[in-house]
């Protein structure tokens, strides 16, 4: 991922700078609109990161000593928020191929001593709708880890605004940067409030009513966040572009699927990421892209393999995160990247897995 940044960031640092005034302020406050009005939310509260977010949220719904289901297949920053707030993960399995967890897999995992839920849109591929309707059955409040995922619809509803509550990611690899940064976003009124007091120490009004921290987002990332937000259409457009031409590529291809995509949504494709059905073959095609100087990754991880997260609460054998964590390949997929490029990259998959 390279990021789509130049000389409009750098200008809009100089304005700040010019002010004299870089902690949070008034050009964090229009940021948070910005994203806010965007989404179609009535909140969205500026944090250092996502994990920050689901942290701040997390401390703000108060679930000490619950636990708290969360996809096995992800990134540690979910599990991390669970247990910064003083909760216990539980590990629960995805969809082998959305990557993502399912009603079905939520009610399997769900007991009636949970309150929250956090479900993640992994790669920048929605939920299905489905998981919020259940969320409400069950009575579980959803805390979507939307990371990868601002942009991305369902129908015509962006992501962020489905859940109960959503944080996004601006780290460099993230749709749209702000270096480091995250939101949250929400329709709810008293979280909304005890977030941002969260992130202020615990200040509401001119007393410090409650324990917080400070996770306030500073002008200077803010300004770069105001003028990435101008550009986030033209991005996602971009992304979506490249990944046709990888699915075209990729169908061709023997032992290995294109990226998922959903029937009625709109992904952001923050990674491009493809499942390698050829076993073992996954590193060894990593290998030959590295040799010819191509960057690749793999997808994301099975925490249960993490030897931080071995005594988490599992549900079920976890068979498809395990096996995403060893068999999904993610490739470049940036505004640099050209059709020349994919094609060469392909032509190098292929060869691997035809010996």
């Amino acid at each position: 991922m390279v990021p789509d940044v130049g000389d409009d960031e750098l200008n809009t640092i100089r304005e700040v700078f010019s002010t004299g005034f870089l902690t949070e302020g008034i050009t964090t406050q229009n940021f948070e609109k910005a994203v806010a009005e965007y989404v179609g939310v009535k909140h969205a509260i500026a944090v250092t990161s996502c994990t920050t977010g689901l942290h701040t949220v997390l401390e703000c719904l108060d679930i000490r000593d619950q636990e708290v289901i969360i996809p096995d297949y992800t990134y540690p920053a979910t599990a991390e928020a669970v247990i910064l707030a003083g909760g216990k993960p539980v590990l629960a399995d995805v969809d082998l191929e959305s990557m993502n967890m399912t009603k079905e897999i939520l009610e399997e995992a769900h007991n009636d001593a949970m309150s929250v839920f956090i479900p993640v849109s992994w790669a920048g591929v929605p939920l299905e709708p489905e998981i919020y309707k259940k969320a409400k059955k069950l009575g579980l409040k959803c805390l979507e880890d939307a990371a990868c995922s601002l942009g991305a619809k369902i129908g015509s509803e962006f992501v962020g605004k489905l859940a109960d509550y959503s944080c996004f990611s601006f780290h460099p690899r993230k749709v749209i940067t702000t270096g480091e940064g995250g939101m949250i976003t929400t329709d709810d009124d008293n979280i909304a409030e005890k977030c941002y007091s969260f992130k202020h120490f615990g200040m509401k009004g001119s007393a410090f009513e409650t324990i917080g921290t400070n996770y306030k987002l500073s002008n200077v990332l803010s300004a770069i966040g105001l003028v990435q937000m101008k550009k986030i259409e033209k991005i996602i457009s971009t992304r979506i572009e490249k990944a046709k031409i990888y699915y075209d590529l990729l169908s061709k291809i023997s032992g290995i699927k294109p990226a998922y995509v959903g029937k009625g949504t709109r992904q952001t494709f923050q990674s491009y990421t493809c499942y390698v059905e050829k076993e073992s073959y996954r590193d060894k095609i990593r290998k030959a892209l590295s040799e010819n100087n191509i960057q690749s990754q793999i997808g994301t991880y099975a925490l249960h393999l993490e030897p931080a997260y071995k005594q988490c609460r599992r549900i079920g054998s976890l068979k498809n995160s395990e096996l995403l964590f060893k068999n999904t390949l993610t490739l470049p997929l940036h505004k640099n990247l050209t059709v020349e490029d994919q094609e060469r990259i392909c032509a190098i998959i292929a060869s691997t897995l035809s010996v």
